[in-house]
C-alpha cells in the first residue's frame, strides 16, 4: 500500500526578506515579474512587501498581479503598543492591503521585548493576540515569530506562550525564526520538535537565516521535526548573509530519497524544470552574474573536466551526477582542460554536431595540443569556439576565409570642441580577401580592440554581409604572470553574438592587443564556419 505523503506548503519571501539584500533594489515590474515566475513555478506563497512601509510596496499591493496558484501575502508587524488595531496606521495599512493573507512579524525573545519595545512580557502578548485576531478576520493569518529560537534558548517558557498565543487568536501558521542566523541543526532539530508538541506541525513553519552557513540545513532540520511551511527566497536572498535558499531546497525535497517518499510540494515536475530558469532570471533583473557553482542551477553542478570522470559519465550519468541536470532544467557541460581525456574531446565535439572516429589518428595530437596550449595560458573550458576551432582544424580543413597581412593600433589624446580632454583609437588593417587586397582604417572612444574590431568588420562585410548583425558582448582579461611586469602574458576571452546565439573564444599573448586580435580572428571565422561558410 502506497504511504501517502504530507503536504509541505512553500512561502517564499524574495519580493520582502529578499528586499533586504545590499545593493539589491526592485522596482514595482521587477516584483511583479518574480512573482508571475514564482507563480508558475507551484509556490504556495508569495510575500509581496510591507505595504505603507515604502513607496514600491505600496504600489505593487495598489495593483497586484494575478496569481494563477500561488497565494499572495502582505507583511507587517503587530499593532503599536498603546494604540487600538484599528488606529494603528501601519497594521492598517497591511489588513488593507489587495492580498491572500497576511504575515505579522512579533517579538517573541523578552530580551527585545525589554529592549526593543520596552514594555512589559504580557503587553507584548496582547500585541500578538489583537494583532493575529485582526489579521485572521481579512484572511489567512500568519505569525513570524522573531527571534524565536534564540527567545526560546533564553526563555522557553515566554517564547512558547508567544507562540500559543497567535495559534490561539486565529493564526493559520506559526512561523518560527531563526533571525539572527545563528542556530545550528541539532538546535532547530530538538526546539521545534519540542514546540511541535504544542503547535500542530501542519500549523508551523521555519524561516531560517544563513549566517552560520546552515539556513538549509536547518530548514530541513526544521521539516524532519515536524514543521510543514517552509519558508525562503530565490538564490538565497536576504539581509546580512541571505536566507534560505528555496533554489536548493525544493530541488532537495523533490529528488532526494526520505522527502521526495514522505512529502508533496504541490510544484509539478514541469515547475521544477523551471527552477534554473527563474534562478537565473532574479539574477538578470539585478544585473549580477549567476553563480556558476550554485547548487542545483549553476552551469558547474553538472560540469566534468576531470578525463576519468567524463568517461564515467559518458557509460552512466549517474557515476558522478547525484540527480539529472533535465529534472531541474539545467544541463551537463563537459569541460575541456589539461585534465581533460579522449571521452572529454569526444563528448564536447559531439555537442557541436562534430563526430569523430574514437580511434581517429589525430584525437591523441588533439588531446595533447589542448594540454599544451593550457599550459601557455588558454583556457578552453570557457571558450567553445576557440575548441571546436582547433579541433577541426586539426582534424578537417577550415577555409582561409580571409587573410591579416598587418594591423597598426594607435591611440591619441586630444581636446575636442567642448574643451575636453579625450582618447581617440585608431585601428588599420591590410590584408585579403578572395584574392584581393583591402585597407580598412577605422577609430574608436571605446579603446583599441573595438577599433580593430570595428576596421576588421568594414573590411568583411561587404564579402560577409551576415557578419553585420554580430557585436561583442563580453570582453575579459586576465594577466596570467603578474610577476613579469610589463611583460607578462595576457588570456583575453570575448564572448561574440546574434540575434540567435553567444560563442566565446580565446586568446593569448604578452600583447594585449594581439591576444584581443587573435580571439576576435576566431570569433569571426567561427561563425561564418558555423553558418554553412566553406569557401
Amino acid at each position: 500500500m502506497a504511504m501517502v505523503r504530507e503536504r509541505l506548503y512553500l512561502f517564499d519571501t524574495t519580493l520582502r526578506d529578499g528586499a533586504q539584500t545590499q545593493g539589491v533594489d526592485f522596482s514595482v515590474h521587477d516584483k511583479r515579474q518574480i512573482a508571475a515566475a514564482l507563480d508558475s513555478v507551484g509556490i504556495d506563497y508569495v510575500e509581496g512587501g510591507w505595504p505603507g512601509a515604502n513607496p514600491t510596496d505600496t504600489a505593487f499591493f495598489a495593483d497586484p498581479p494575478v496569481l494563477k496558484h500561488a497565494k499572495l501575502v502582505a507583511f507587517g508587524m503587530t499593532k503599536r503598543a498603546g494604540r487600538s488595531t484599528a488606529n494603528d496606521p501601519g497594521l492598517a495599512a497591511v489588513l488593507g492591503a489587495r492580498a491572500s493573507g497576511t504575515c505579522i512579524v512579533g517579538k517573541s525573545w523578552d530580551f527585545h521585548v525589554d529592549v526593543a519595545l520596552g514594555i512589559s512580557l504580557q503587553e507584548n502578548l496582547a500585541l500578538i493576540k489583537e494583532s493575529l485576531a485582526a489579521a485572521a478576520k481579512q484572511g489567512e493569518a500568519m505569525f513570524d515569530a522573531e527571534h524565536f529560537f534564540d527567545g526560546y534558548k533564553a526563555n522557553p517558557d515566554y517564547a512558547l506562550a508567544c507562540a500559543k498565543t497567535a495559534l490561539e487568536a486565529g493564526a493559520r501558521w506559526v512561523v518560527l525564526c531563526d533571525t539572527n542566523g545563528g542556530s545550528l541543526p541539532h538546535e532547530v532539530e530538538r526546539i521545534v520538535a519540542e514546540i511541535a508538541k504544542h503547535v500542530p506541525g501542519d500549523r508551523l513553519g521555519i524561516h531560517a537565516h544563513n549566517d552560520t552557513e546552515n539556513a538549509v540545513a536547518n530548514t530541513l532540520a526544521a521539516i524532519g521535526a515536524g514543521a510543514r511551511q517552509v519558508q525562503g527566497t530565490l538564490n538565497g536572498l536576504g539581509e546580512r548573509c541571505g536566507n534560505a535558499n528555496l533554489v536548493s531546497l525544493i530541488p532537495t525535497l523533490m529528488l532526494k530519497d526520505g522527502y521526495a517518499a514522505r512529502f508533496e510540494t504541490g510544484i509539478a515536475p514541469d515547475g521544477l524544470k523551471q527552477i534554473t530558469h527563474v534562478s537565473r532570471l532574479l539574477d538578470e533583473l539585478l544585473n549580477r552574474a549567476p553563480n556558476r557553482h550554485a547548487a542545483y542551477v549553476g552551469d558547474a553542478a553538472f560540469a566534468h573536466k576531470g578525463g576519468l570522470h567524463v568517461s564515467a559519465v559518458e557509460k552512466d550519468p549517474r557515476t558522478y551526477e547525484h540527480v539529472p541536470p533535465e529534472r531541474v532544467g539545467n544541463r551537463r557541460h563537459i569541460l575541456i582542460s589539461d585534465q581533460a581525456g579522449r571521452s572529454n574531446i569526444l563528448s564536447r565535439l559531439r555537442d557541436a554536431g562534430f563526430e569523430v572516429d574514437p580511434q581517429h589518428p589525430k584525437l591523441g595530437v588533439l588531446l595533447d595540443e589542448v594540454k599544451e596550449r593550457e599550459f601557455n595560458g588558454y583556457a578552453y573550458d570557457g571558450a567553445e569556439a576557440s575548441f571546436e576551432l582547433l579541433a577541426r582544424r586539426m582534424i578537417e580543413t577550415v577555409p582561409e576565409y580571409f587573410r591579416v597581412h598587418r594591423y597598426r593600433v594607435m591611440d591619441e589624446r586630444r581636446w575636442n570642441a567642448k574643451g575636453e580632454l579625450v582618447t581617440i583609437s585608431e585601428a588599420t588593417v591590410h590584408g585579403a580577401l578572395n584574392g584581393q587586397p583591402f585597407l580598412e582604417v577605422a577609430e574608436s572612444h571605446d579603446g583599441p580592440v573595438d577599433a580593430l574590431n570595428t576596421a576588421l568588420r568594414k573590411a568583411l562585410t561587404p564579402a560577409y554581409p551576415e557578419l553585420q548583425s554580430i557585436k561583442l558582448t563580453d570582453f575579459k582579461v586576465r594577466i596570467l604572470t603578474p610577476q613579469a611586469g610589463t611583460k607578462a602574458v595576457t588570456r583575453v576571452m570575448i564572448e561574440t553574438s546574434d540575434k540567435h546565439e553567444s560563442w566565446s573564444t580565446v586568446g593569448v599573448s604578452s600583447d594585449i592587443i594581439n591576444a584581443s586580435y587573435n580571439a576576435l580572428i576566431d570569433s569571426i571565422t567561427y561563425r561564418l564556419w558555423r553558418l554553412g561558410r566553406r569557401g
